[in-house]
């Protein structure tokens, strides 16, 4: 099992859960130090759409991520709700494209 960011995460990028995370398997598509840069309020304008991705193939299913996160944007695969049944997909695809790049 492995755990999945939500589109609750979208332009929240508040990025406590990549600190928490042991094994740095949480990222997304702008580099953390430019996310970083930009206040979290700022975030939404800045980033329209932007929301953080953990790879299943690192992650350790330690939780640390799940328990950091503000907005509650993180599952464990086998207890997505089924509003965020997508978000799966749209994980695996996120990790698709940076493998082949």
């Amino acid at each position: 099992m492995t755990y999945v960011i939500t589109k609750a995460c979208v332009a929240t990028c508040d990025t406590a859960c990549v600190s928490a995370c042991p094994v740095d398997c949480i990222v997304g598509p702008v580099p953390l130090d430019e996310l970083r840069s930009v206040p979290i309020a700022d975030r939404p304008q800045r980033f329209p759409g932007l929301q953080m991705f953990i790879d299943p193939d690192a992650c350790i299913d330690c939780n640390s991520c799940m328990d950091e996160c503000p907005v509650a944007a993180i599952y464990p695969e086998d207890s997505l709700p089924t509003e965020y049944k997508g978000d799966l997909a749209r994980n695996a695809e996120f990790f698709r494209r940076a493998r082949s790049a």
